[in-house]
């Protein structure tokens, strides 16, 4: 497939996922009665992501992240050469997702940008309020842990495939 092919996908993908994700956080997040919260923005994000998996991965790859695409450059399983026009087609298709985002939550009375519009991060902008220490420790450990537990998970079922105890 062409380039140009899979770099739209990955316009398109991104968008969704910005649109659909934070879309879900500015505009039905809190809600008075009927918000979705915490789990509801979860998934949307997962749901975006899934979507977008069927949608575009057997076009683009899926990337939807400049950061996956990095990685799987440096984990030589995407041509370095096709780097850039990803990432350009990335933030240009988040970017995209944003705007039409902006457009639709500013049609409500009383919006304002300066409350984050969607963003995250510690100290005044987290929900609960946590420090910067506390948010980096939290991911350094979150982090180790994943990993560890998604390579012994992996080994386990590498295992009980090679022994025979897997289920045919």
């Amino acid at each position: 497939m062409s380039l140009g092919k899979r770099t739209a996908a990955e316009f398109f993908g991104t968008f969704w996922l910005v649109f659909g994700g934070c879309g879900s956080a500015v505009l039905a997040a809190a809600f008075p009665a009927l918000g979705i919260g915490f789990v509801g923005v979860a998934l949307a994000f997962g749901l975006t992501v899934l979507t977008m998996a069927y949608a575009i991965g057997h076009i683009s790859g899926c990337h939807l992240n400049p950061a996956v695409s990095l990685g799987l450059v440096t984990g030589k399983r995407f041509p370095a050469s096709e780097l850039i026009p990803y990432w350009v087609a990335q933030v240009v298709g988040g970017i995209a997702g944003a705007a039409v985002l902006y457009v639709i939550a500013s049609g409500k009375t009383g919006f304002d940008l300066s409350g984050g519009f969607a963003s995250n991060g510690y100290g005044e902008h987290s929900p609960g309020g946590y420090s910067l220490i506390a948010c980096l420790v939290a991911e350094i450990v979150l982090f180790w842990f994943l990993r560890r537990r998604m390579l012994i998970a992996i080994l386990s079922v590498v295992a009980a495939i090679g022994t025979g105890v897997w289920p045919r």
